[in-house]
């Protein structure tokens, strides 16, 4: 498992080359850590930057698969730092993330209808070209990357008593749950609909799930990371579920209250409160990652 030296070494590498995202306060208990905020609309370009850096210098290729914000932030990683990326995406892909990528010079490559079939040629392809892999959340790298926000978070908000986060594969939920563990609660939020640490946490071991709803091109990993689940094990992480009706009406809450335009993985984590999966107790302090904002929004008008 990762530790917070990690996280510690990863912030230092990483730099400048991050944004610090911003929190707002929603009331006196709730702030929001905004993270659609960062280069390239999510959280990922920590993970990216972590894992390309810590290999080394050179000017060799990159590769990844992705639902989208993986492979946005790779690509913009690889970019900044002189080095061509190839990126595999579902094919059910959202469009907005497919001209981004596209935009920011990488392949693109669209293969099968879910995250699995396109992480397998990923790696076939890797085999052949011996470009860099940079995984989604199963790389330590990847996680003590993302681990840097619950850094920051913790610099910006010290009183903090519980951290919502989305989880897809697991490498958000295993940086925050490094950081914070035996300081605060950390609870896993997840659609009803792609339960990966739920039913990992319910069978003591990884194990894969059917993937649909509107999350799916954000959080449509079929299994948690082994890594992650160990993180989340050990430091007590509670997992609960929402709908996607639930997802749908956090988005547009996010929008009617704050004018902030979430994607539905994005939301998924206020979700846990709108639905009242996750019931704070009286005074405590809560903070919700929005942890991507890659979406049209034009549905939200």
């Amino acid at each position: 498992m990762i530790t917070r030296t990690d996280i510690e070494v990863a912030a230092d590498r990483t730099g400048d080359r991050v944004r610090v995202t911003p929190v707002l306060a929603l009331g006196p208990d709730l702030v929001l850590k905004l993270e659609l905020a960062q280069h390239t609309g999510s959280f990922k370009p920590r993970g990216a930057f972590n894992r390309i850096l810590a290999a080394g210098t050179g000017d060799g290729g990159v590769i990844a698969a992705s639902g989208g914000n993986h492979g946005l932030a790779v690509a913009y990683a690889a970019r900044a730092l002189g080095r061509p990326a190839e990126v595999f995406l579902p094919e059910t892909s959202s469009p907005v993330k497919v001209a981004r990528l596209r935009g920011y010079g990488a392949t693109v490559r669209l293969v099968g209808r879910h995250y699995a079939e396109a992480l397998a040629a990923s790696e076939a392809r890797a085999a052949e070209t011996g470009a860099l892999v940079v995984h989604a959340y199963d790389q330590p790298e990847v996680q003590a990357g993302q681990g840097t926000l619950a850094r920051e978070l913790d610099r910006q908000v010290s009183d903090v008593d519980t951290v919502l986060v989305a989880v897809g594969g697991g490498g958000l939920i295993a940086g925050v749950a490094t950081w914070y563990a035996g300081r605060a609660r950390i609870v896993a939020v997840e659609p009803e609909r792609i339960p990966t640490l739920a039913s990992a946490l319910t069978a003591g071991r990884p194990v894969d799930v059917e993937v649909s709803g509107v999350a799916l091109d954000s959080l449509g990993a079929r299994r948690i990371s082994a890594d992650s689940l160990a993180v989340c094990q050990h430091a007590g992480v509670r997992s609960v579920l929402v709908s996607d009706d639930d997802i749908v009406a956090a988005r547009r809450a996010l929008w009617n209250e704050a004018r902030i335009a979430a994607e539905h993985g994005g939301a998924a984590a206020l979700a846990a409160l709108w639905s009242g999966a996750y019931r704070p107790e009286p005074g405590e302090r809560v903070a919700v990652v929005v942890c991507g904002g890659n979406t049209d929004p034009s549905d939200l008008a």
